[in-house]
Formats: C-alpha cells, structure tokens, sequence
C-alpha cells in the first residue's frame, strides 16, 4: 500500500528560551501522521537555514554538522526500505521505533490468529473437534488473503481492526470468496474471538464489534418423508456396496447420528437398557455431549446383517462406513434410482429423524433434543418450525371440536 512519507529537521526552542544553543529535531510524517525525536545535535538559531534544515555555511565543522544530518537521513530512508520489503506496517511512530532500536510493542493480528489456531490444534480431541478447527483455518486464510487484498500487508496491527476493517471484511468474505450469509457470519464469528482476545489480554481498548451485526438465516432442511423412506428401505439393488450404503444411511436416518458418530459407534457403546432394549449410548464428536438413543426396529436389524461382517469384526464397529467423500458420492447414486429429487447427505438423514421418523410421530420436542445431542433445545426447535404436517395433525382434533360450531 502506498503512503505519503517526509522528513524533516527543525528547531526546537524550549519554554521561555532566551539565547543559546538550540536542539535539533527530526519529524517523520507517514500519512499526516507524525513522530518526533532529537537528532542529538544542537546549534545557533541564527545559523539554520530553515528552507534546507541544514546549517548555514561552507566551513570544516558546518560540512561536518550537515554531513551527519544526511546519514541521519539516509538511515530512515534506510528503515522505511526494509519495513516496506518485509511488508510490515509502516507508520511514523513504528519508522522511528526501528531508527532507535526500541521495540515497538506492536501486536500483530495475524500473530495473534495462528497462536490460537496452534492452541486449538493441541486440544482436538480435548473441547474441540477437528470439524471447529478446520473452521478457524478457514478464518484465518480469509483473514490473510483480505489484509493482502485491502491493505497489501501480510500482517497488521491489532490496534488497526476498527469498524471499517470488519465491514470491508465482511463485504469481501461475501463478494470475492462469495461466501452465503451464515458461512459469512461463522467466520465473523471465529474472528470476534480472536478480538475478544485482544481484549481480555489488555491489548485492545475498545471492542470494534459494538456496532456488527452479524445474524444467521434459518435455512430449509432437507428431510426424507416416510414415502422416500420408504422407497429407500424397499429397494434391493444390484450390487453390495450399494445396498450397504442404503443400509448406514437408514441406520442414521432411524438413530439421528451425524456421519461421525455412525463412522466410530463401537458394539461396546450398543447395550441393553433397564427396560430391555436395545440403546445406543456415545458422545457427539462434534460437542462431546452425551447421546443415548434407544434403538428402533428398523435400526437393530441393519446393525445384525453386519455382525459378522469383516471389518466390523477387526474393528469392533458397529457397522463398515466408508469415507464420507465416498458415502455421499453413492447416496447421489442412491437417490437417482430411488427416484428421490433431494439431495442425500448424513445432515438430511439426521433431520429425517428429527422430523419424519420422531417429530412428526408424537415424539416429545425434549427428548428429541436429547437423543440429538443438542446442546441448546432452540436448535431442535428449527426442526419444528418445518413441520406443517405436525401442524395439521396437532389441530384435527381441536377442528373437530369446533367443526359444528
């Protein structure tokens, strides 16, 4: 990024100067901005010339005065070379910081981003997923590209990030990595807590997110209703792999797992509950919460036709789930033959058991969250909100009551 940039020596007069020897000064201006230090020499104010900031005259201690004003000024000129190569941020206080060797206790954003990001990657596993990690990484390549497209810079100061930072930065994770609204928000998100950081840590004074708003769109979830799921149960198809596909994603459209938690569900986490049944009891791998979901019929049958399944047996999987790349490929493949225009993925099989197989059945809102593992019952509510033949059903009665009237 370009910037205006001067030098200038002057005189510095003291309070209530009368004659004398007066101090030299030296003004850097970076953009209007200045940052003023002595030069460490003194002369007669009578003796400077004003319109060149150099001493009057042509004698040996004159030239010799000059000469070291002008490496004085060779050594900014110098410093503001190499800030502006190792493309750090060049303001007039930071000039003369390097000029004098001082360390400028600037706190560098990108930085302070990666710190976090090593922090997290330690603890994968320990509060966080891998799923929230790569999100942050995500963040802080947007972040890196942004400050190179706006500002040129591969780092900038913390104290910079103000309200038109984030506004420019929202309007470029939209328009040049033409991110939707919640994709945009999450990453906004990721980055308020790198601020929040700053905060807590004493090296931002004010918080630059008082007047953001970023809100999140509540968006149509795709669900199978009992009809595709029945269509998908029904079908035998012509080869194993296909049928196995069809199988684990029915076992999650019946037990309201995410792909992750289908992929490492073990037979030990398969037990037999006080009332006799079968009940699968894990954690979420995406919030570590605890998910106990007492099995359906439809879902211990799939798990017998893999008991003594290869894999399962080396492994002690519940079921053999292939990669997630993989898995969803074939479920296009699925959907195509079973005639089901959606598109199949293990978020639209968690949310046909949210909606078609619990929900729409008289299923408690509250213990659907639970066997969801949902941290905050709003989340299961969106699931609700869809339901218009939950609706339908839940006034039937109330229409009849009132039918003659």
């Amino acid at each position: 990024m370009k910037t205006t940039f001067s030098l200038l020596f002057y005189l510095k007069k003291p309070k209530n100067y009368e004659n004398g020897l007066v101090p030299v000064y030296m003004r850097i201006t970076i953009d209007g901005k200045r940052a003023e230090t002595t030069s460490g020499r003194e002369c007669l104010p009578a003796n400077w010339n004003n319109a060149s900031g150099r001493l009057r005259g042509t004698k040996e201690d004159v030239r010799s005065f000059n000469a070291y004003l002008e490496n004085l000024r060779n050594q900014v000129y110098e410093a503001h070379r190499a800030m502006t190569e190792n493309e750090e941020e060049v303001t007039a206080e930071n000039l003369k910081n390097k000029l004098l060797g001082k360390s400028s206790n600037i706190r560098l954003l990108i930085d302070i981003f990666n710190d976090h990001n090593k922090k997290m990657k330690g603890l994968v596993g320990r509060g966080y997923s891998k799923g929230t990690l790569t999100c942050f990484a995500t963040t802080l390549r947007h972040t890196k590209d942004f400050l190179k497209w706006k500002y040129q810079l591969a780092d900038i100061d913390i104290k910079r990030v103000d309200h038109d930072f984030l506004t420019n930065f929202q309007y470029y994770i939209r328009s040049e990595k033409d991110c939707g609204n919640n994709s945009t928000v999450k990453y906004i998100k990721n980055f308020k807590k790198i601020i929040r950081i700053c905060i807590a840590s004493g090296w931002l004074n004010s918080d630059p997110f008082i007047n953001i708003k970023a809100n999140m769109k509540v968006v149509d979830k795709i669900y199978l209703n009992q009809n595709e799921l029945d269509r998908l149960g029904g079908k035998d198809f012509l080869n194993d792999r296909l049928n196995q596909v069809r199988d684990i994603f029915l076992f999650s459209c019946f037990t309201g797992l995410a792909y992750a938690d289908v992929q490492k569900l073990k037979r030990t986490e398969i037990i037999r509950g006080d009332d006799a049944q079968l009940w699968i009891t894990t954690k979420r791998q995406k919030t570590d919460t605890p998910s106990r979901i007492p099995l359906l019929p439809v879902a211990v049958n799939i798990l017998s036709r893999y008991n003594d399944h290869p894999a399962c047996s080396e492994s002690g999987k519940a079921l053999p789930v292939s990669s997630n790349q993989k898995m969803n490929a074939y479920l296009k493949e699925l959907a195509g033959i079973c005639g089901i225009n959606k598109e199949l993925t293990y978020h639209s099989a968690r949310h046909t058991f949210a909606t078609t197989v619990t929900l729409s059945n008289g299923v408690p809102i509250e213990s659907v969250s639970k066997m969801l593992g949902h941290t905050n019952i709003k989340t299961t509510q969106h699931y609700a909100k869809i339901l218009d033949l939950k609706v339908s059903k839940d006034m039937a009665q109330l229409m009849q009551k009132y039918a003659g009237i």
